[in-house]
This record gives C-alpha cells, structure tokens and sequence, in this order.
C-alpha cells in the first residue's frame, strides 16, 4: 500500500521490484485490496516493449480524517482523503462558552463537512485536532490553554471521540504546525527543524533528527515562560509567563499604550511604524529585540537547520526585517530564518499528516511492531483543496 500510495500508478511488477515479493504474491494481495475497495485499477503501462501491464492506484475516497486546527477565536477544519488530498475546509468562530460547547462544535462541523462533500459517516475514520495548550493524554484534559475557557477540566478527547465516534488524536497547535512545515512547507528534507509562532501566545514546535519533541508532559516549547521581558517570578507574570506578557500581542498593545498614551490593536501599530509613528517603532524595535533572545536560545539549545516563523505577528516581514539584524547583533553563529510558507494552514497541514500516516497504519499495518509509513512526497500531492 506505501509503494502505491506513493508511486501509483504503479504496476505490479513494479510493486514487485519494490517490495521484494514474488510477482504472485503481489498478483494475489492487489487482488484482494481491490475486492476490499483500496485499491483500483487505472489503466495500462505503454511505451515499453512486450505486453502492456495493469496499473493501480489507491482509492482516495475509500476512506477520510478530520483535520482540525482549534484556536482562542476560529475553529478551522478540513477534510482529507486516504490519498493524502485535502477535499475540504471549513472556518467559523471558536464558540466562546468554551469546554464542551466547543467539543460539540467541532463534532458538528466535521459532520457537517463530510455531509456536503458526500462523504459517508462510516467514511471518516480518525481525527487530529490541534489545541493551543497541552494535552494530558492520560486524563484528555488540556492544560495551559487560557484563551479557551473549560478544556482543563473536561477529557476533551474522550468527549470528542465519543461525539464522533472515532479515534482522535490531539496535539499542541504548533506542533503540529511545525510537522505541517517538515511534510509540506519551506522545512522539507530538513530534520532539524523549529516553528516558532508569535501571536497571542508564543510557542515553538521542535523536530529534531525528524522526530517531534514533545517532551516529558507535552509542554517542550512552551516559549512565553522564557524568563525574559518581565520578572518570571512575579506570581501574577507566571499565569501567562515573562516573555509572552511582554512580547505577545497583549503585551505589544500595552507597551505601545505606555509610550504614547494611546490605544492601538497589533495591526494598527504596524501600520502606525509604516506611517512613522515613533512610539509605534518602538514597540515593534523592542518586541524584536526579545524575540532575538528567543531565537537566539533555540539556536543555543536545538541548533536546528532552520527557524520558522509564524502566527499572526510572526509571519509580518516587518517583524522579519527587525529580527534578523537582531539575532545576529546577539548570537556568534548564523540562525536561518523564514516565513512560514503555510501560513495560517500549517496546523491544519501538520493534522493532515498526522491523520493520515495514522489512518494508513490502522487499515494496513495494524498490529505489526516497528513499521514507519512513509506520505506521499509534497512534490508528488498537492496539498491544496480539490486538488488531486
């Protein structure tokens, strides 16, 4: 199934020569996976000499996941198939009486989904869910997740999976965006490899020698608790942590407020710096200065190939032409930084990854030990709705 998934269409000789099985074997599982409705045939080999040969292909619609990115204020969701294509995407706001209401919201909109797009509800068989926090696999709580009231204190994958009635898995929203960079974005071929997101909040996902880091409880990352920008053991500066109360946008709006006496949102003081407000200049001057010593900690720790920047003020490439100069004023060797090419998908994308490498190894490979599917390459699917 790997060698079809990621070469179909593919003839049987070939799925051979890959696999190192017999043609006879292959002639006699094709066969069974297309009476199971994995796998069909596509049309013939040409252009070689003798017979031509029957070539198959994997059947997309066989089977589907829920991709689903869950933020302070939007729940996106998207649907994909099993031949890694997103079919679908659906946004709204995040309901904000928080806890089960957005449990059930999520629910809705991914049946809601797949019913406009005709997908059976036997069809839809795993879900990913991205949260701004983490998660407790053993109790299905999320902890450290302010901006969405009640997830501490319900299982919320517990809650979700029964709502739906498949499995589900959840992880921290940027690791999964760090996961979608790694499949699909600018951090391709590269092992090690952070996403940093500045936002609300700010947080990092890390892949280091291709492999997520999680940590000991889920919270590897968990940047706004770097002990810079305020003093860390203030009780009150614990809640959110010293450098997120002082580099997120909150923490932007305040400092902005404290220079000129005025009120602005992030966006309106970066377009106040464009139009030379100086206060505004400030701000954004400052706020790249701590992050400097953000990037200049990863590297320090992780010395990962590259850093990835995104969120809402993260990916502002006024942001990226302040940060530069100031990560090399602070650290003696080279940080390579970009933009997210993802943007505000690469969550969503990294759900999909997730999804679906777990969906391929429960209908093919469940039960045995040590087996590491592998996607299809970005270069071979297009991660883009209804393409395919």
């Amino acid at each position: 199934m790997q060698a079809i998934t990621n070469c179909g269409p593919i003839s049987r000789a070939s799925i051979a020569k890959q696999t190192g099985l017999s043609k006879q074997t292959v002639s006699e599982i094709a066969q069974q996976l297309e009476n199971d409705g994995w796998i069909r045939e596509i049309g013939r080999t040409s252009g070689h000499i003798g017979r031509s040969a029957v070539t198959y292909e994997i059947v997309p619609e066989a089977a589907y996941i829920a991709s689903v990115d869950l933020g302070g204020t939007k729940v996106r969701v998207a649907l994909a198939d099993l031949g890694c294509c997103v079919i679908a995407e659906a946004v709204e706001p995040t309901n904000v009486a928080g806890g089960r209401q957005v449990v059930q919201q999520i629910a809705r909109i991914c049946r809601s989904l797949a019913e406009k797009q005709n997908v059976a509800s036997d069809k839809l068989a795993f879900a990913t869910v991205g949260v701004p926090g983490v998660p407790n696999a053993d109790t299905g709580r999320i902890q450290m997740a302010p901006n969405i009231a009640g997830l501490d204190a319900i299982d919320f994958t517990g809650l979700l999976a029964a709502d739906l009635g498949i499995s589900v898995q959840v992880e921290n929203d940027v690791n999964l965006a760090v996961l979608g960079e790694h499949w699909a974005g600018c951090g391709q071929d590269i092992d090690d490899l952070v996403f940093v997101s500045f936002g609300t909040g700010i947080g990092a996902g890390l892949v280091i020698n291709g492999k997520l880091v999680r940590g000991a409880i889920g919270a590897a990352g968990e940047l706004g608790f770097l002990p810079f920008g305020a003093d860390p053991f203030d009780p009150q500066i614990l809640k959110a942590g010293a450098l997120e109360t002082r580099a997120g946008s909150i923490g932007m709006q305040v400092r902005y407020r404290e220079l000129s006496n005025r009120n602005a949102d992030v966006p309106e003081i970066f377009d106040r710096a464009e139009q030379g407000d100086q206060h505004a200049t400030q701000t954004l001057d400052e706020t790249a200065q701590l992050l400097a010593r953000v990037m200049a900690t990863i590297a320090a720790v992780a010395n990962p190939s590259l850093i990835v920047l995104g969120g809402s003020i993260g990916q502002r490439p006024e942001l990226l032409e302040r940060l530069k100069p100031a990560v090399e004023a602070c650290f003696p060797f080279p940080v390579p930084l970009k933009v997210s090419e993802l943007g505000s998908k690469a969550a969503i994308v990294g759900g999909a990854a997730i999804g679906l490498n777990k969906l391929h190894h429960m209908l093919f490979a469940d039960g045995l030990s040590g087996v590491d599917l592998t996607l299809p390459r970005p270069e071979v699917v297009t991660l883009k709705v209804g393409a395919r």
